[in-house]
């Protein structure tokens, strides 16, 4: 004898729409349906964000402090090690404002494209079990990035204003723009790597050699002027100038960095930050579309 429950869930389940999770549209109608679908369902990728916050710091006594308590830890360390024992900070006026602009901006970057690649691995139970787009897991990677950025972001200007060197006028167009290049970049590569990883699951080890390396890519421990004498007028300055991390990091700088008003800095710079941008978005366009065509065997694979 049938289950009368069982027989009112399955009468329900038929009354449902059919959702499905192959690849959906063309580049343009696909991209517009996914949007929608992101945004119908934004009250869900805020309780996303709680929940991945709440989790990185569940059960620990200080909570949200590991946040700070993470990039001034390794402040300390490279501005003892680079700032007084190598002598950096001899060189580069406000060392330690110079270096934690730069961490803070690695740090968005880092944590979105490190976080993004296991988001979908991570909530392997609900994207076998229910139908929801997924992009919004390795967004909801980025929005917890976005408020640990947000925190730091408070120590930073705490520390401009104690030291009186308070960033003004223009230059200060520079954050909003570094800080979309990051975004964008990050989100674009996260989405690429999270659909990549469920597939093979060697990217998330691959991932963490690269921004290994990618760390010293960009002038964070050191300054623009030593990059500059050694590699100036070459295409090797053009090469490392067309990573938009490193141009992230610099356009921080540029913002914060008041002490370092008459330290030399790439030629351009706002504009190849409007550049970076504008290339980022249409990376960012190809990154979704990869991964709405990978995420159809997402449930299967998992």
């Amino acid at each position: 004898m049938r289950n009368p429950e069982a027989v009112t869930r399955s009468a329900r389940l038929l009354q449902e729409p059919w959702q499905t999770s192959a690849p959906s549209g063309g580049l343009f109608k696909g991209t517009g349906r996914s949007v929608r679908e992101i945004v119908a369902r934004r009250e869900l990728l805020n309780l996303l964000v709680r929940r991945e916050l709440k989790a990185r710091y569940k059960d620990s006594s200080l909570g949200f402090l590991w946040s700070l308590l993470r990039p001034l830890s390794i402040l300390l360390v490279y501005y003892v090690a680079i700032g007084k024992f190598l002598g950096a900070e001899r060189s580069i006026p406000d060392f330690a404002i110079y270096i934690f602009t730069g961490l803070i901006a690695w740090q968005l970057f880092s944590e979105i494209v490190s976080s993004s690649t296991g988001s979908i691995v991570n909530n392997a139970g609900l994207v076998r079990k229910v139908y929801l787009p997924r992009e919004i897991f390795p967004l909801s990677t980025v929005g917890g990035a976005l408020f640990n950025f947000a925190t730091q972001m408070v120590i930073l200007l705490a520390a401009v204003v104690l030291l009186g060197r308070v960033p003004t006028g223009s230059r200060l167009l520079y954050l909003p723009l570094s800080v979309a290049v990051v975004l964008v970049f990050a989100t674009a590569i996260g989405l690429a790597l999270a659909a990549t990883n469920v597939y093979l699951r060697d990217v998330q080890y691959l991932v963490e050699i690269s921004l290994t390396i990618l760390f010293w890519a960009s002038p964070v421990v050191y300054s623009w002027r030593l990059v500059h004498d050694i590699l100036g007028g070459t295409w090797m300055e053009s090469l490392y100038l067309s990573n938009p991390v490193t141009l992230a990091v610099l356009g921080m700088q540029r913002a914060m960095w008041v002490a370092g008003t008459d330290e030399p800095f790439p030629e351009d710079l706002g504009t190849r930050l409007l550049v970076s941008l504008l290339v980022g978005a249409v990376l960012l366009w190809l990154c979704q579309r990869l991964f709405n065509r990978l995420e159809g065997n997402f449930a299967q694979e998992l």
